[in-house]
């Protein structure tokens, strides 16, 4: 099969004027946005709906994880925003992920909208396997991956969030239906910050990831749009040559 992947450009601020001006520098050259907690936190439903008035489809990147109910409630909230994409975190459990699986459906038909797909963010790219044994975890990071996404896709979710180390593996254990998405990529010319588990976008392509999460390698660039055109280069050579 061969798969289109998508370039998603985390606008990660609090500068409601600095997130608008990259979302219309790079509406031309990215598929869509990650906005994240923080932003979120500081300026909600009306956030959003400023960077979505540049036709870009949102990735809502609030990693919900409470009780079932409540998560629930926050989907049915956040549903008439119409994103793209919102995440919860898998390590929430079963009756969490379905609950908010239904609560996305049942949202989205009332506000008329289409529904978000719904993915669990298994392991975060800024842990490493001493960091899992330091919380109580089970190591090493690829086997709790696998663990939470194969719990993910049973709890009725859309897919998953993994480093792009894991993508390969992702993709053999949960077949074509799942949607990847990984952060953590660093294209050649950025530095790695604090992503441990990291790959290129050509790599991340290849191992069979959907939408390709860069943040600061495009932001922090002397010339932002240039970058994100640099990196979808790679991502779609990378697909042709699949």
């Amino acid at each position: 099969m061969i798969r289109t992947p998508h370039l998603y450009c985390a606008l990660d601020t609090v500068d409601l004027a600095q997130a608008t001006d990259w979302a219309k520098s790079l509406a031309g050259t990215i598929d869509g946005v990650k906005l994240g907690l923080e932003f979120f936190c500081a300026h909600g439903p009306a956030g959003v709906k400023a960077i979505q008035a540049f036709g870009l489809p949102i990735f809502l990147d609030l990693k919900l994880h409470d009780i079932p109910n409540t998560v629930a409630g926050a989907l049915r909230a956040v549903a008439p925003l119409g994103a793209r994409v919102i995440t919860i975190q898998a390590s929430g459990g079963e009756a969490m992920m379905r609950a908010a699986a239904d609560a996305i459906q049942i949202g989205a038909q009332s506000a008329g909208v289409a529904p978000a797909s719904i993915v669990g963010v298994t392991v975060l790219t800024s842990l490493g396997d001493e960091d899992l044994v330091a919380t109580g975890q089970q190591g090493p990071a690829a086997a709790q991956v696998q663990r939470l996404a194969q719990l993910a896709m049973a709890s009725s979710l859309d897919g998953i969030v993994c480093s792009p180390h894991e993508a390969a593996a992702m993709r053999a254990l949960l077949g074509e239906r799942a949607l990847l998405i990984t952060p953590g990529i660093r294209p050649s010319f950025a530095s790695a910050g604090d992503q441990k588990r990291i790959m290129t976008p050509a790599q991340a392509v290849a191992a069979g990831a959907d939408i390709l999460v860069i943040g600061r390698p495009i932001t922090e660039a002397s010339d932002p749009q240039a970058a994100a055109a640099a990196c979808r280069a790679e991502m779609l050579g990378a697909a042709r040559a699949a």
